[in-house]
């Protein structure tokens, strides 16, 4: 079983900063890739960024230059860090496992507010 555990969502005010992190635990094997998601009230979910086996990652144009991701492979952890945050960008945020075979993951969501 694979358990994905988000923290260092909250409130902010618009130009502020906040840290996500999402540590996975339990039989994994093969990561393809670790990434967030977000889902802001009547949207659909969307990829925030993601970071591939490899090393490259990938952004929302949205949040290209504001946010980083990274990773800690030792401790199987993401972190998203979040810069220059605007209102728009308030959404609960997913953490994301994708395995080899089509294996998927998802935390339970961490709730990201910015004020204006």
């Amino acid at each position: 079983q694979v358990q994905l555990v988000e923290s260092g969502g909250g409130l902010v005010q618009a130009g502020g900063s906040l840290r996500l992190s999402c540590a996975a635990s339990g039989t994994i094997f093969s990561i393809i890739a670790m990434g967030w998601y977000r889902q802001a009230p009547g949207k659909q979910r969307e990829l925030v960024a993601r970071i591939i086996s490899g090393g490259s990652t990938n952004y929302a144009d949205s949040v290209k230059g504001r946010f980083t991701i990274s990773r800690d492979i030792a401790k199987n952890t993401v972190y998203l860090q979040m810069n220059s945050l605007k209102p728009e960008d308030t959404a609960d945020y997913y953490c994301n496992l994708h395995l080899q075979y089509g294996l998927d993951y998802w935390g339970k969501g961490t709730l990201v507010t910015v004020s204006s």
